[in-house]
C-alpha cells in the first residue's frame, strides 16, 4: 500500500509555519549576547578588569559591530544567500556566546564578543528581507511576530540573567544559559538553507539587484538610517546603563536589573501592535507623537527624581524606545521587493548603527568627567529631537524604488 502524497497545500502550508517558527526563535536570539552585559556589568567589570572606558566600548561594541555588517550584510546575501549567511550568523552568536564565558581579560572579552555581535548583526540586518520575501502579503504581521519574539528576548534576558547569576553563582553560567536557545534557533533554520538551491541563477540576475550606493542617493535612504540611529543610541544606551542608573539613585542590584526588565518587557506588547497597526495604518504620526512624549517624560522622571517612581519611568522609557518596531516594519513597507528591503536594511542599519555607536559611549564618558548621572540621561533626552524630525519625514514617505527611476520595479 503506497503512502499518500501529501497535498501541495498542505505541503506550503507546512513550509509557511516552519518559516515562521524559525524568523520567530531567530529573532529571540537577536539581542541577549548584548542585553545581558547590562545587569551584571559591575561584575563583569571587577572580574574582567573593565575600566569605565572599556565599558563604555563594551556597551557600544554592539553598535560598532551592527554598523559595519549593515554595510556588507546584503553584499554577502547576494554571493551566498540570505538563508546561508543568516545560518552563519547564527554559528556565529554561538561561538561568541561560549567563548566569552572563558576569557578573563578585557582584550579577550571584547575580541570573543565582537565575533557573537557580528553574527548577530548579519541576520539582524537580513531578517527584514526574509520576511518580505517569505511573506510579502503579510508584512505587517511577521514583522509584527519577528518583533514580538525579538523584544521577548531582550526582556527575558534584562530580567533574568541577575537571578541566574545568583543562583548559578556567577556571571559566567548565566550568559552560558543564553547559548541554548541558539542552539534551538540553528536546528530551527536548518531547513531553511535549501531555500538557496537556486542562488546560481539569483546571482546571475544580481545585477538587477539595489546596491548600499544606490540607496544612498537617496532621501528615505538618509532619513530612516538616521531615526534608525538615534533610536538605537537611546535603546543601546538603556541596556548598558539603566541599571548603573538605578543602582546610583539606591536601588539595589536585584531592583536595578527590574527595572531594565520593565524597560524592556513593556516593549513585548508594543512589539506585537505596533507593526500590526501599521499594516492597517502606513503612516502612523499620532503613534510617533506618543512614542516621543512618553520618552522624554520618562526622562525627565529619570533626571528629577528617579527612585520616587522607578517603575513609571521605566515604563515611560520603553514607550520611548518603542520606535524600534516601527523601524523594522518600515524596512519591509517602504520597499516592495525582498532586495528593495535587503538593500533599505541594511543601508539604515549601517548608517544608524555610526550614529548609535556614540550613545552608550557618550554615557559613559559623561559620567566619568561628571561622576554623576545628571547629564549623561540629559544627553539622551536630547536624542529624541532628531529622531522625532527624522522620524515624521520617514513615516510620511514613499517607497525606496520611487526614489531609484532607474530601478525596473520602480513606479510600480
Amino acid at each position: 500500500m503506497s503512502t499518500p502524497t501529501p497535498s501541495p497545500v498542505r505541503a506550503r502550508w507546512v513550509a509557511s509555519a516552519g518559516m515562521v517558527v524559525a524568523i520567530a526563535v531567530l529573532a529571540f536570539n537577536l539581542r541577549p549576547l548584548a542585553s545581558a552585559v547590562g545587569p551584571v556589568l559591575p561584575q563583569l567589570q571587577a572580574d574582567v578588569h573593565l575600566t569605565g572606558a572599556t565599558a563604555g566600548i563594551l556597551t557600544s561594541l554592539p553598535t560598532a559591530c551592527f554598523a559595519v555588517i549593515g554595510a556588507v550584510a546584503p553584499a554577502l546575501a547576494r554571493r551566498f544567500g540570505v538563508h546561508r549567511v543568516i545560518g552563519v550568523g547564527l554559528v556565529a552568536i554561538l561561538v561568541g556566546s561560549l567563548a566569552r564565558t572563558r576569557v578573563s581579560d578585557p582584550v579577550s572579552f571584547l575580541a570573543v564578543s565582537a565575533v557573537g555581535l557580528a553574527g548577530m548583526a548579519l541576520a539582524n540586518v537580513l531578517a527584514p528581507s526574509v520576511v518580505r520575501r517569505h511573506f510579502s502579503r503579510h508584512v505587517g504581521l511577521m514583522t509584527a511576530v519577528y518583533s514580538l519574539t525579538l523584544s521577548i528576548g531582550v526582556a527575558v534576558s534584562s530580567a533574568f540573567t541577575v537571578p541566574l547569576s545568583e543562583a548559578l553563582d556567577g556571571w559566567r553560567p548565566a550568559f552560558l544559559v543564553w547559548c541554548v536557545p541558539v542552539v534551538v534557533a540553528l536546528v530551527a533554520w536548518l531547513p531553511a538553507l535549501p531555500h538557496d538551491r537556486d542562488h546560481a541563477e539569483q546571482r546571475a540576475n544580481a545585477g538587477r539587484g539595489i546596491s548600499l550606493a544606490a540607496v544612498a542617493r537617496t532621501r528615505l535612504g538618509w532619513l530612516l538610517g538616521i531615526f534608525f540611529g538615534f533610536q538605537s543610541a537611546q535603546a543601546y544606551s538603556i541596556f548598558g546603563w539603566l541599571p548603573s542608573i538605578y543602582i546610583a539613585a539606591g536601588l539595589s542590584q536585584a531592583g536595578a536589573g527590574a527595572m531594565l526588565g520593565i524597560a524592556t518587557g513593556l516593549g513585548i506588547p508594543l512589539a506585537f501592535l505596533w507593526p500590526a497597526y501599521m499594516g492597517r495604518n502606513p503612516r502612523p504620526k499620532g503613534l510617533l507623537v506618543l512614542v516621543v512624549c512618553s520618552g522624554a517624560i520618562g526622562y525627565l522622571g529619570l533626571l528629577f527624581a528617579p527612585a520616587t517612581l522607578p517603575w513609571l519611568w521605566a515604563a515611560l522609557i520603553a514607550l520611548g524606545t518603542s520606535s524600534f518596531p516601527m523601524i523594522l516594519a518600515l524596512f519591509g513597507m517602504r520597499a516592495r521587493t525582498a532586495e528593495g528591503t535587503a538593500a533599505l536594511s541594511g543601508f539604515a542599519q549601517a548608517v544608524g548603527y555610526c550614529i548609535a555607536i556614540l550613545g552608550p559611549l557618550s554615557l559613559g564618558i559623561v559620567h566619568d568627567l561628571t561622576h554623576g548621572w545628571f547629564w549623561p540621561v540629559a544627553l539622551l533626552g536630547a536624542l529624541l529631537l532628531p529622531m522625532s524630525v527624522a522620524g515624521f519625514l520617514v513615516v510620511g514617505s514613499g517607497d525606496i524604488e520611487d526614489e531609484l527611476p532607474s530601478h525596473p520595479h520602480a513606479g510600480e
